[in-house]
């Protein structure tokens, strides 16, 4: 099963120091079955609502940490690309798995593949006994049709002013959570759907 889904910065960004992320979607599936080791159960929302974007800003700084070490493994150079070039830039991606150990940030082992798009990544955290192919494609996936539908790469993309189409797209993609076995012709049909939903 997917842990979380998130969409972060992996660049610095005026407004951040330049180690920090800043996360611009999160979904969590089942979060609160996968505590922190030693932490019971908090009975105030507010506390749980903190200690679950503390996980999740754990999560992002450490692929942001990946990401960026992969880049300056690889030499590549951080160049901005424009609206329509969003299949270029997927093709270009930075891609890579992160084992997080127990406690690091949930009490269980889980895995965390990341994608890096220009100054974006996506990140999806599953537990270990998942497909790991299966869950790459899914990925992939989902950041092709964020960046085509949602214009991630333009200026002033709001993402955060569109979370109900990116929920849309792990409601079809990502049901609850569960990576799906997809055949050609239901993606196909799948991708259709998805399109006439988000020109609406």
């Amino acid at each position: 099963m997917v842990v979380c889904f998130l969409i972060h910065t992996v660049c610095p960004v005026s407004a951040l120091s330049p180690a920090e992320s800043r996360i611009l979607y999160s979904r969590d599936f089942g979060l609160e079955d996968v505590e922190l080791s030693g932490e019971s159960r908090e009975d105030d929302p507010e506390k749980r609502r903190l200690a679950r974007k503390e996980k999740l800003g754990v999560v992002a700084r450490q692929v942001r940490s990946a990401v960026c070490l992969s880049r300056e493994v690889a030499g590549s150079v951080y160049v901005e690309a424009v609206l329509g070039e969003e299949a270029v830039a997927l093709g270009e991606a930075e891609r890579g798995v992160l084992s997080l150990g127990h406690g690091e940030p949930f009490a269980g082992q889980s895995i965390a593949l990341w994608l890096g798009v220009q100054a974006l990544a996506f990140t999806l955290v599953c537990q270990p006994q998942e497909n790991l192919l299966l869950a790459e494609g899914t990925l992939r996936n989902l950041a092709r049709h964020c960046l085509e539908e949602l214009r991630l790469l333009g200026t002033g993309s709001e993402v955060l002013l569109k979370s109900d189409r990116v929920d849309a797209m792990l409601q079809r993609l990502l049901p609850h959570g569960q990576l799906l076995f997809l055949n050609h012709r239901f993606a196909q049909n799948m991708d259709k759907e998805l399109s006439s939903y988000m020109s609406k």
